[in-house]
């Protein structure tokens, strides 16, 4: 059990993704556990890559202009929110020194509204790094959870630059991804392997027989095959659409945000394409799923990744077939990993093969000790230590 001073009277400034998008990722995740011992103020960060004229874009961009002006507000206990917009256009002369004092100004006047004094800077992504150790904080920590620069559409160059800065000066510096784990250790010796957790409670309920199915799930044609998490760059869409029409007969139930065209694969007829549900009905969903996939394309971002919906959909107990990655070949126990189409089309006919009771169990029971909050105490430890060596 984690001690309730574990931040030494300090409270945390963190500085993560959009606390209002579609999906939740590993940092809300850590923020959510973060406020159960300290004041943390929740500090949107301007997206790493340029904005486009999407309509989506357009609602984002208006609704962080529109909330400069508003105080930071509470949005679950101990959790306060604040938004703190850049110009995008950083090449531009004079824009980046405006963005960087501007920032920092917005971030303190944040602080001195929540009533926060001491405190432990908490980086979950590398753009606004300029203000590590320029806001008066005790420690700074970042939490590494990607390849950053390899994600499609960002000024590559820029975020190399701003994650290879966090990463020399972060007091601790913990990597999700282990594949960055020796060239980040190289760069800083107080770096520390620490993977995603899974809230296991909330998805084990999908093997749970009372748990009820998602009313737009529950007549599908089976088997189905799913998926839940944003189809985006690095999701294989040709695989799913080849694996489709190679199987007319089984439906393909894929839940989440379309950031990519998925035209091709809406006029499929035994596609269903239902879009983002919310986080906690996610069950109920995979409650349909015969067999889960990720189907990951094979590049650098997925080299350097470390899939949070792994962990869920072990959690789930259902079988799961993947495309490579090291960081779920550490689970090849569990998983059946496939590498290219007619692979991956075989591995799923496996895994629809009726399977022991004590398969699924054996599944849940592998990420049982992986939950959030054992993961974020472990880094509390790590970050308690640092602060004891600090303060006098």
């Amino acid at each position: 059990m984690m001690k309730p001073d574990a931040l030494r009277g300090h409270g945390v400034v963190y500085f993560g993704n959009d606390w209002f998008a579609e999906n939740r990722t590993s940092s809300h995740h850590v923020a959510r556990r973060l406020a159960r011992h300290a004041t943390v103020l929740y500090v949107d960060s301007p997206g790493m890559r340029a904005p486009s004229a999407s309509a989506r874009d357009v609602r984002r961009i208006w609704r962080k202009l529109s909330a400069v002006a508003r105080p930071p507000r509470e949005v679950a206990p101990n959790l306060w929110h604040c938004t703190v917009p850049q110009l995008p256009y950083r090449r531009l002369p004079g824009v980046d020194a405006f963005n960087r004092a501007f920032g920092r100004w917005a971030v303190r006047r944040a602080l001195r509204r929540v009533g926060l004094g001491r405190v432990v800077s908490w980086f979950v992504v590398p753009h606004p790094g300029f203000m590590a150790h320029r806001l008066g904080e005790s420690l700074c920590v970042y939490y590494c959870i990607d390849d950053y620069a390899a994600h499609p559409g960002v000024d590559a160059t820029q975020v190399a630059k701003a994650d290879e800065h966090l990463t020399r000066v972060a007091d601790r510096l913990f990597v999700a991804p282990p594949a960055l784990v020796p060239r980040k250790t190289a760069a800083n010796p107080r770096t520390a392997f620490a993977p995603h957790g899974v809230d296991v409670e909330l998805f084990r309920r999908a093997s749970d027989p009372a748990t009820p199915v998602a009313p737009a799930a529950a007549a599908l044609p089976r088997p189905v095959v799913g998926f839940f998490g944003s189809l985006a760059a690095w999701i294989d869409l040709e695989l799913i659409e080849w694996l489709a029409r190679e199987r007319p007969g089984w439906t393909f139930l894929l839940v989440g945000q379309a950031f990519v065209d998925v035209g091709a694969l809406r006029a499929l007829p035994n596609v269903v394409m239902p879009g983002p549900q919310p986080y906690e009905r996610l069950p109920e969903w995979a409650r349909a799923f015969d067999v889960a996939i990720i189907p990951y394309r094979q590049n650098r971002q997925v080299l350097n990744a470390n899939p949070l919906k792994l962990r869920e959909y072990l959690a789930t107990g259902k079988p799961i077939v993947s495309a490579p990655n090291p960081e779920i070949e550490r689970f090849a126990r569990w998983v059946r990993i496939a590498s290219g189409r007619d692979a991956f089309l075989a591995a799923i006919e496996a895994a629809l093969v009726p399977e022991p009771p004590a398969a699924a169990a054996e599944r849940i029971a592998c990420v049982e000790p992986m939950t959030w909050d054992s993961r974020v105490a472990e880094v509390l430890s790590s970050v308690g230590a640092a602060l004891d060596e600090r303060l006098p």
